[in-house]
């Protein structure tokens, strides 16, 4: 984002004004938009890079580590199943307080 920022920049001032009234401002703010675009092709790549290392490593380490995905499934159902619980609590605690809703609030 910081790249993709700096170059949003840099093509800004490359359409100021200023830049057609001076000729040796135009030449650095055309070379600063140049290193800003390098940036970010660099930084796209970096990216697609580390993005690929990691993707590998979890499928090498789902693969290596069956246990583990059964854990992650069980702690998603186990947020499911608390995310539904907490919304009935929510609901009962919005309702008028009686006898049976208290007993299954407490529940």
């Amino acid at each position: 984002a910081m790249s993709k920022s700096a170059v949003k920049i840099s093509s800004d001032l490359l359409s100021n004004p200023l830049c057609e009234q001076e000729p040796g401002f135009l030449e650095m703010v055309t070379a600063f938009d140049t290193a800003m675009k390098r940036m970010d092709s660099f930084n796209q790549e970096k990216i697609s890079i580390i993005q690929a290392i990691i993707i590998s490593g979890n499928i090498l380490c789902t693969s290596v580590f069956p246990s583990l995905n059964m854990a992650v499934k069980r702690r998603e159902q186990t947020l499911q199943d608390y995310k539904r619980l907490q919304s009935k609590v929510e609901k009962y605690e919005e309702k008028e307080r009686t006898g049976p809703v208290l007993a299954k609030l407490h529940q």
